[in-house]
């Protein structure tokens, strides 16, 4: 794709600064990390700052001093300025998948989509810039009302992950400036670039200095004085299972509200259906979406014993369209892996689940000849002949690599279904009524997809339970219970 390569060839190796009180500004101790292009890793893409506390503490100083004006600025004013921001995400969203693309690696359609979703979140949390309901109650006693008011939280800190580097930090963004708090953020490691773009288009949408501030950096230097620091009231953070649980502990021990988006190790239940090809279709497409690089992927079949023949093979003429490649060629349909690390990650894992006696009966190699020697690319993997207690049956992931598990009955799907410690997202395929109502109500997790795979939408509350979640569900009207605080006034008259 020439637009892409000649864009991409005019900006790589830019040095960036982070961006504290309206201003971009160098790290305290001068010093820069580098990111690479996945598909072509020795391309080096742009060197950011590595931050440490002195810089956590400048950011959170400076959204603690502007919440007090931005919490009293009316709520059409706020709701008008994210507004003004989603507008100019969509004139930019061509500027901003190539950016996005090339720092994560997904392919052009996918970034595409993902600023489209960031769009459509961002408009509808400025809405909730002037939905933020109260309630009165019947006094107990004579000339007193009772009124419970929801007021904004205060500085929050918003740490995202690198799968969605777009549409997760403004998930946390827009929503925290709608209710009135302020933001620091911190971008994954991997992937900060596209943030420098988010934070020139709030400041061009009128956020005033110091409502939003960027820092990037390591965790152990940015994001635990972050979580830590004394004016930061809540931690919105999305990643992964194990390093969520140990922000929570910390954040319990402070008395600091936390919204935990985590883990996942998602079913498709498949009891019964009338086209084998759209289940398999729904069930690919949200399995390998970003290279099976997301925490709703679909990674497990469940599927009835009489009907598993049929499914798998109709799951494997589905995978042969992918088509794995850089997001430069705009016939790739999923793109490389984001980084070495989550190759090897998610090539011992199919090596484990050989070791245990599953069978690969597609893909699971690394692809190196020709353009794929420059990149992190693995033909995505489907097992069959997959028990419970396989740890490729249990253990999230993270890759293109799919399972699946035959059943007896729909009892035995949904236990199977819920035997693992994830609870984030399921989907269920069948005809029957009464079946997809008893699946909706008794799977262990936060959202239900019948007949579809699962995929969410833009004003509908979005998480799960277990250990894949905790906390206030993300998008929709869910969000004020994370970013507001309750008061209550009992006025005499």
């Amino acid at each position: 794709m020439p637009i892409f390569n000649e864009w991409l060839d005019g900006q790589v190796g830019k040095t960036y600064f982070n961006f504290i009180n309206g201003e971009w500004a160098s790290g305290s101790t001068g010093e820069t990390f580098e990111i690479f292009n996945p598909a072509k890793k020795g391309q080096v893409l742009g060197y950011f700052q590595a931050s440490t506390e002195e810089d956590v503490n400048q950011a959170v100083q400076a959204a603690h001093q502007a919440f007090k004006s931005w919490s009293e600025e009316p709520g059409a004013n706020r709701g008008a300025i994210l507004m003004k921001f989603a507008d100019l995400l969509e004139l930019h969203s061509e500027e901003l998948a190539f950016t996005l693309s090339a720092e994560q690696g997904k392919v052009l359609a996918e970034s595409k989509g993902e600023i489209g979703r960031a769009v459509k979140e961002t408009r509808f949390a400025a809405g909730e810039a002037l939905r933020v309901e109260g309630s009165t109650y019947p006094s107990e006693v004579r000339n007193i009302s009772t009124t419970v008011m929801h007021r904004p939280l205060g500085v929050v800190a918003a740490i995202a992950p690198w799968n969605f580097p777009i549409v997760t930090p403004i998930r946390k963004i827009a929503p925290a400036l709608a209710y009135g708090c302020t933001v620091v953020y911190k971008p994954a490691s991997e992937t900060p670039w596209s943030s420098i773009r988010i934070m020139e288009l709030l400041t061009e949408a009128g956020v005033p200095k110091g409502v939003v501030n960027l820092v990037t950096g390591g965790g152990a230097k940015v994001g635990n004085p972050l979580i830590s620091h004394p004016l930061v009231k809540g931690i919105s953070f999305t990643g992964s299972t194990s390093v969520g649980l140990g922000i929570n502990e910390k954040a319990a021990s402070l008395l600091k509200k936390t919204q935990l988006e985590l883990g996942g190790k998602n079913p498709a239940v498949v009891l019964d259906y009338e086209d084998a090809e759209y289940v398999a279709k729904q069930i690919v497409s949200a399995a390998f979406a970003c290279s099976g690089q997301r925490c709703t992927s679909i990674s497990r079949v469940v599927v009835l014993k009489e009907k598993s023949e049929e499914i798998i093979q109709a799951i494997q003429k589905e995978l042969k369209k992918i088509k794995v490649g850089p997001a430069s060629d705009p016939e790739s349909t999923i793109g490389p892996l984001v980084s070495e690390d989550q190759l090897n990650t998610t090539i011992d894992y199919v090596n484990i689940g050989k070791e245990e006696g599953a069978q690969l009966v597609y893909g699971g190699e690394v692809l190196t000849d020709g353009k794929f020697s420059e990149g992190y690319y693995v033909e995505p993997a489907l097992f069959t002949g997959v028990l419970s207690d396989m740890r490729i049956a249990s253990e999230e992931i993270f890759g293109p690599v799919l399972s699946v598990q035959e059943v007896e009955d729909a009892k035995e799907a949904l236990r199977v279904a819920n035997n693992v410690k994830y609870g984030l997202a399921a989907s269920v395929f069948t005809r029957d009524l009464s079946l997809a109502y008893q699946f909706v109500n008794e799977l262990e997790c936060g959202m239900v997809h019948v007949n579809h795979g699962t995929a969410s939408q833009a004003h509908v509350p979005f998480g799960g339970v277990k250990e894949s979640g905790f906390g206030a569900f993300s998008i929709g009207k869910t969000n004020k219970d994370f970013f507001t605080e309750m008061k209550v006034a009992y006025l005499q008259y």
